[in-house]
């Protein structure tokens, strides 16, 4: 197994044809309060080179009903991730996958086998405590986020031995602003790591 990376936050077609030939497990658009937001329909026309080539993930926090349903018709997602507790009032099509999303030890472990982990508040760079995710690493297929970037994805994988690692603010320029060359230098740099893990200690 050579990892799973998510690129995340995408908003432009460039960002998306880099992370797609850079050799990205999936992509991430945000519905929630950020810069990175967007509408239903343009992560429709923005996921469609991705359609059928990697999972195009709906990120969302704390949805409504009604916010998730304009989601689910207006882009189609592959996956949900919003963060575990929001679930229990949501209902997914068999189509779409849950990710929940943890964000410190105190939650119970959630019943999907893979989630992500990150810090209290997403898209802010804030680093995750690593500590916590590699204990929850040994009982997850777990997806690390939070402050990651193509200069600390390496030591992130050795320290934690995730399942993934997903980006987003790591790989801009500027806020909301990916950077192509940062796209591909996270994959570089987490494919490495990845493949430089013992066998033992990879998901």
């Amino acid at each position: 197994m050579t990892g799973f990376i998510k690129i995340c936050g995408l908003r432009d077609a460039e960002a998306v044809a880099t992370a797609l030939d850079a050799g990205a497990d999936a992509l991430g658009f945000v519905f929630a309060p950020s810069v990175r937001r967007v509408t239903p329909a343009q992560a429709r026309e923005l996921a469609a080179p991705a359609r059928g080539r990697v999972p195009c993930i709906a990120v969302m926090l704390h949805p409504t009903a009604a916010e998730w349903h304009d989601v689910l018709q207006g882009f189609g997602p592959d996956v949900l991730q919003t963060d575990a507790d929001d679930f229990a009032v949501l209902q997914l099509p068999a189509s779409v996958t849950a990710l929940p999303v943890l964000r410190d030890a105190t939650r119970a472990m959630p019943a999907q086998t893979r989630l992500l982990f990150e810090g209290p508040r997403s898209g802010t760079g804030q680093v995750a405590d690593w500590r916590v995710a590699q204990a929850l690493a040994l009982r997850s297929q777990l997806i690390l986020a939070g402050g990651l970037s193509p200069d600390n994805v390496a030591a992130a994988i050795a320290a934690v031995a995730p399942f993934g690692v997903d980006v987003s603010s790591g790989v801009e320029d500027s806020p909301g602003h990916k950077s192509p060359q940062r796209i591909t230098d996270f994959i570089l740099q987490a494919r490495a790591a990845f493949s430089a893990r013992p066998e033992e200690r990879r998901a």
